[in-house]
């Protein structure tokens, strides 16, 4: 971190001092690093900093007259988006005490390099992190997913990833290729546009796994970080690939079904919460229609399947070998195969033979 750097977060800050503290960890690939500055003279005793800097050029950044052109490139370009996407979130989104984020102070891009200058959580009192949970702790992640995928219901992901996660089918043609998987790979587009085409969209975290909850001390409250992949889609993925970082085959037979229903539950009670608020606002607003929570849910559930083979499907691709790849992951891929080409059936020989559904109205 250059002088020049530790001067701005100063300024943003209202500090008197600031001092580079320990790094708190390096960005995937090499990409940079997350580090706490300790101040001094201000409200604040630290900060942490996101900075994020590229290793060198690839070849289609050199050219930008041609997409990428290999795996390395296109892996490459998705980071770069990926962060840029991340500093547009913090600078221009909000949530509440619900769904905790950490507040921007400030974010800048220099060339090649960005810098996003974010509250310190474990100041905030969120300063507890987990690699393993039970009951309690899933159900206040879910709480949080909850009231996050409520607060962003029906709204456009603007600047963000137009679909959100970081294994979308669109951006990770290289593992769809490798995968050992004929029938999944066939039907992988359909799955994608029957979760794009869901009449409920929200905004998604996009990579909503356990490392990326802060606890507080008592466990009750959580705060999420790290927004890359944020963007539109069906909460159902958030809340597939949650659940599948907390628990193994075994535990996700047992407790996915009463899991399913809490999110629900606290999902109606958001959404009932942001509903009283928009009459709550002042006269002349445009007056937004009322969700229909049983049709939310109703489709979310079906959708639950769908999500979580979505990113069996990019497991299988990427890393064959992974422990999420277990016999409960495979079930639920079998039932939405079976489901997709039963549908396909009911349309006509032609439509079955193509794999599976066309696009929904």
């Amino acid at each position: 971190m250059k002088a020049e750097d530790l001067e701005l977060i100063r300024s943003w800050c209202g500090a008197r001092s600031v001092r580079r503290g320990p790094v708190i960890q390096t960005l995937w690939s090499g990409y940079g690093d997350i580090t706490r500055v300790l101040l001094q003279g201000c409200e604040r005793p630290s900060v942490v900093v996101k900075h994020v800097r590229p290793p060198a050029q690839t070849a289609s950044d050199r050219s930008h007259q041609r997409p990428p052109q290999t795996a390395s490139d296109r892996s490459h370009q998705r980071k770069v988006r990926s962060y840029q996407v991340e500093a547009h979130w913090y600078q221009n989104y909000t949530t509440g005490p619900s769904c905790r984020t950490p507040v921007c102070l400030g974010s800048t891009s220099r060339g090649r390099e960005m810098m996003m200058v974010l509250e310190d959580l474990d100041v905030a009192g969120f300063d507890q992190r987990k690699t393993s949970v039970g009951d309690r702790e899933m159900r206040v992640c879910l709480r949080w997913l909850a009231h996050f995928h409520a607060l962003f219901l029906g709204r456009n992901p603007d600047g963000l990833w137009p679909v959100g996660t970081y294994w979308h089918l669109e951006t990770r043609p290289d593992e769809l290729e490798a995968m050992d998987h004929p029938e999944l790979r066939a039907a992988a587009a359909d799955i994608d546009r029957t979760l794009s085409n869901c009449r409920f969209q929200t905004i998604v975290h996009g990579d909503a796994k356990l490392a990326n909850f802060c606890f507080s001390c008592s466990g009750e409250e959580v705060a999420a970080v790290d927004f890359q992949y944020v963007g539109g889609g069906c909460g159902m993925k958030d809340v597939a690939y949650f659940l599948g970082s907390c628990m193994e085959e075994r535990e996700c037979e047992e407790k996915v079904p009463v899991l399913l229903d809490y999110y629900f539950t606290e999902l109606r009670r958001a959404v009932g919460r942001e509903e009283g608020r928009e009459e709550g606002r002042e006269e002349g607003r445009e007056e937004v229609p009322a969700v229909d929570t049983v049709a939310l849910e109703a489709e979310w559930r079906q959708m639950f399947a769908f999500s979580w083979t979505d990113f069996h499907r990019f497991l299988l691709g990427w890393s064959p070998g992974h422990w999420k790849i277990h016999g409960y992951s495979r079930r639920l891929t079998e039932e939405v195969l079976k489901q997709l080409q039963q549908e396909a059936h009911r349309r006509g020989p032609e439509a079955a033979a193509a794999g599976g559904p066309q696009r929904r109205s």
